[in-house]
């Protein structure tokens, strides 16, 4: 099981970007779909974007695409989720998730999860 470790949340206003990042910090995922989950209060944890374990195989959510760009630098066991126009509707907890799988993320394929990273985004 790989543990992962999530930075670059915050407080930003309407438009601003951001720049999460995760980390794994026991053993590489170098073969392993990686990618981002949300998660609000009350709500289901949502998919939000996945990257195939050679950095293609990129999906997003509709409500991201366009404005979120997933990568990933195996030779440093990160994966990283640019955040550009943020909304108010962006505020979540963001989760860093690896699959079983080479390529392709679900909530049934994750097998490892971060702690989650806070975006909160003003109007």
């Amino acid at each position: 099981q790989v543990q992962l470790v999530e930075s670059g949340g915050g407080l930003v206003q309407a438009g601003a970007s951001l720049r999460l990042s995760c980390a794994a910090t026991t053993r590489s995922f170098s073969n392993n779909a990686m990618g981002w989950f949300r998660q609000t209060p009350g709500a289901d944890r949502e998919f939000v974007a996945s990257i195939g374990w050679k950095g293609s195989n990129r999906n997003y959510a509709v409500s991201v695409k366009g404005r979120f760009t997933i990568s990933r630098d195996n030779a440093k066991n990160t994966v990283f989720l640019e955040m550009e126009g943020l909304e108010p509707s962006d505020t979540a907890l963001y989760y860093c998730a690896a699959s079983r799988h080479a390529t392709g993320l679900s909530l049934q394929t994750v097998t490892s999860w971060g702690q989650g990273t806070q975006v909160t985004v003003s109007s």
